[in-house]
């Protein structure tokens, strides 16, 4: 079975920065091209970032270029996204999964919540 298990949400201030991590298994993670997704209350889920097979591309929402980074350790079978200069806009549920939404199941997500 595939499982995701995001990690390192909570709650931080604006302007403030998280580090989230996904530990993927029951697949070959160099094999799928990944991405981050968030849901934030009453909002459909969105994807703000993706990430190719080996990492060498990357792309980002507008909302949150120039701030988040996605990365990935095929190795470890982990992907990553640190978040910085983050703003009440970015609180929500995040969530890993492949790139080709609906591929497989969702995991638990973790909460990042942003405020003062």
């Amino acid at each position: 079975q595939v499982h995701f298990v995001e990690s390192g949400g909570g709650l931080v201030q604006p302007g403030g920065s998280l580090m989230l991590s996904c530990a993927v298994s029951g697949i070959t993670l160099r094999f799928n091209s990944m991405a981050w997704y968030r849901q934030a209350p009453g909002k459909e889920r969105e994807q703000v970032a993706n990430i190719s097979l080996r990492g060498e591309e990357a792309h980002y929402s507008d909302s949150v270029k120039g701030r988040f980074i996605i990365a990935r350790d095929n190795a470890k079978s982990l992907v990553y996204m640190e978040m910085n200069n983050l703003n009440p806009e970015d609180t929500a549920v995040y969530f890993c999964n492949s790139r080709r939404r609906g591929l497989y199941p969702w995991g638990q997500g973790t909460q990042v919540t942003v405020s003062s």
